[in-house]
């Protein structure tokens, strides 16, 4: 195996094992292996993540085609939209890991770094480039994409609606959505929340317990859901303002900032049962905190890029 390819398939590694704590860990509102939800479970969105994970992944593809092909994808595996979110924010991500990964190797070098040592900053500088070099191809298939999972609260735009052929960059399109979403916010400010949010929350202690065998899980879940909450808690969820409106998602926010402090006070939340009686409530309320979820995957899947990745035995992946 070449640097090149040991390379890709850490960033395939990376996107997998994101997902899968996704639905491994407890995140109030969210299908997991712990509780459905939604007419959901936990094995459609693991089987939706290793259809989607080649596409998205694939060397040398455009940011827009990735997000096409993981989506057709998806689709023709589980019927339905389990990961639109997720498929938006990963692709960049894997377009710029592998922008690093091009650019560090040199063709007289004769070290075999399989894993290039890559830092968070390299991996925002890479995003940048990304993210100025898509064009209305991106648009077009990332529209189509759009179209094709449409998501619940869709609705319509008087600028750049989906269904019609986008006049715009992928970026641009997504800056006009910014205001009223805040996936589409990450292409718009070159994904600083993703670092300054999601990344920070998960901190150096995070890092050790996503880098640690499966004996660590209460520590793994511990960081994935201090991440879920930071996102939660710093915004309101813009699935939830689509499909219940802005002062349901102002509740949310508020619930998820109290179990963010009780947690930073020390509280083990997977050993509090209020904890999992609010997941059950929001979930008999109908309420997914779904673009939050969706920006946890992404920040795990830039925690793995800029960090070691768990052997494979390690537990957390599933088949």
């Amino acid at each position: 195996m070449t640097a090149v390819e040991a390379a890709a398939a850490h960033i395939e590694r990376a996107f997998l094992l994101a997902c899968a704590w996704d639905v491994a860990v407890r995140k109030p509102g969210n299908v997991s292996l712990h509780s459905g939800g939604h007419g959901m479970q936990a094995q459609t969105f693991l089987d939706s993540a290793a259809v989607a994970a080649p596409a998205l992944c694939r060397a040398g593809a455009r940011v827009g085609e990735r997000i096409e092909a993981a989506m057709a994808a998806t689709w023709e595996r589980v019927g339905c939209n389990t990961n639109l979110g997720i498929l938006l924010l990963c692709a960049p991500l894997a377009a710029a890991a592998e922008r690093l990964t091009e650019t560090q190797q040199r063709p007289d070098s004769k070290k075999q770094d399989l894993t290039p040592a890559v830092t968070p900053a390299d991996l925002r500088a890479a995003l940048a480039q990304v993210l100025a070099g898509l064009d209305r191809d991106d648009a077009a298939a990332a529209f189509r994409a759009i179209v094709r999972a449409n998501p619940g609260g869709l609705g319509h735009s008087d600028e750049q609606d989906v269904r019609a052929a986008p006049s715009v960059t992928l970026r641009e399109a997504m800056a006009l959505a910014a205001p009223r979403d805040r996936l589409a916010r990450q292409y718009r400010d070159g994904f600083g929340e993703l670092f300054d949010i999601g990344l920070a929350a998960l901190g150096g202690s995070g890092r050790q317990a996503l880098a640690a065998p499966a004996g660590a899980a209460a520590a793994q879940a511990a960081a994935v859901q201090r991440v879920y909450l930071a996102w939660l808690g710093s915004g309101k969820d813009s699935h939830l303002v689509r499909k219940h409106g802005h002062a349901v998602a102002q509740v949310v926010l508020r619930e998820a900032q109290g179990w963010a402090a009780r947690q930073a006070a020390g509280v083990v939340l997977d050993a509090d049962a209020a904890f999992t009686g609010w997941d059950e409530a929001l979930k008999q309320a109908g309420l997914n905190p779904g673009s939050s979820a969706d920006l946890t995957v992404a920040t795990l899947m830039a925690a793995l890029l800029t960090g070691p990745v768990p052997a494979a035995e390690g537990g957390t992946e599933r088949d």
